[in-house]
């Protein structure tokens, strides 16, 4: 699950209690529920789970050389997007006091309390189990497995052992978040060979430039959370240096495929002209940070990464 932590930037638009309190009030319990639903959708990161299933779907296209069993396409995207979706209710669980403090955040229902923590593990248990049961017995247990050890590294092992406690929590954390095209790779030929951990590497490789510039333009915010985030341990300086360098290792990253006779020209080409402009980005939140300069650089990492990936695809039917 790509680690998107603001790829929804807007506040969350979860129901508060007053509008809870109106419709159960004389209300039938159709309407009621049709509050609670938007709370629940908004613990799943909708935007972030989308991008999730985009990479995974990506490396299950990029595994064969035609065009694979759309039923089992569906499936596993199925099953990837219920798990990334419980295992985003359970961060949204877990850091319900932190999200508290933060004013993207604080409109959560598990924030504000709108939610309780037993409907939230309910919630959670039910999405994860589903998809868990979709994956094994509709696609094949090698995915249901790798699915499930990346839900326990991003709920748990990134959520309450590394983003409390480290400054470098997105870095070694990433690979929970790098793994989609794994997963849908695994989900088409029951394995997980060398080209998809490339693809792998490119999106780990991508998700520090791409967060730090968002907790950059954040850093007030991610202060008053607790948070032990790079801009706010270390100073702007030193996280654009770091956003640079991260760049330069992203620029690299994304020729592998091509190194590795994985892709053709066509990749080659619109990787170049896709890592200019993010190279150019990284330079200047290095060089002549602004909070605007930052903000179109993070945008533009979402752009890039959803590019960098079609560029694959397109170039994978390409009759070379």
């Amino acid at each position: 699950m790509p680690n998107h932590p603001a790829a929804d930037l807007r506040p969350e638009s979860a129901t508060g209690a007053v509008a809870i309190a109106s419709a159960g009030a004389g209300s039938s319990p159709l309407r009621a529920l049709a509050t609670r639903i938007p709370q629940y959708w908004t613990l799943t990161k909708p935007r972030v789970t989308r991008m999730t299933v985009f990479c995974a779907v990506i490396g299950s296209l990029l595994a064969t050389p035609g065009v694979p069993d759309w039923g089992l396409l569906a499936w596993s995207a199925a099953g990837i997007w219920l798990l990334a979706g419980a295992a985003f209710a359970v961060n949204c669980l877990i850091e319900a006091e932190v999200d508290a403090r933060m004013a993207r955040t604080a409109r959560r229902a598990t924030a504000n309390g709108d939610l309780t923590r037993m409907q939230t593990v309910a919630f959670s248990l039910a999405l994860g189990g589903a998809g868990a049961a979709l994956l094994y017995w509709r696609v094949n247990p090698l995915t249901m497995w790798l699915t499930l050890a990346t839900f326990v590294g991003y709920a748990f092992i990134y959520t309450i052992f590394l983003k409390p406690n480290t400054p470098q929590n997105i870095v070694i954390g990433g690979l929970a978040g790098a793994m989609p095209p794994a997963l849908g790779w695994a989900a088409v030929t029951g394995s997980v060979p060398m080209q998809a951990w490339l693809l792998v590497l490119i999106i780990f490789l991508w998700t520090p430039p791409h967060f730090w510039a968002l907790a950059m333009y954040r850093r007030d915010d991610y202060a008053r959370s607790g948070l032990p985030m790079l801009p706010v341990t270390h100073g702007m300086a030193y996280t654009g240096m770091c956003v640079w360098r991260y760049s330069l290792l992203l620029a690299a990253g994304a020729a592998l495929p091509w190194a590795a006779g994985m892709s053709g020209p066509a990749y080659l080409a619109a990787a170049v002209v896709l890592n200019a402009v993010f190279l150019r980005y990284g330079w200047l939140v290095h060089r002549r940070y602004t909070d605007a300069i930052a903000r179109k650089s993070f945008a533009w990492s979402i752009a890039y990464l959803g590019l960098l990936f079609a560029a694959l695809l397109v170039d994978h039917y390409l009759p070379y």
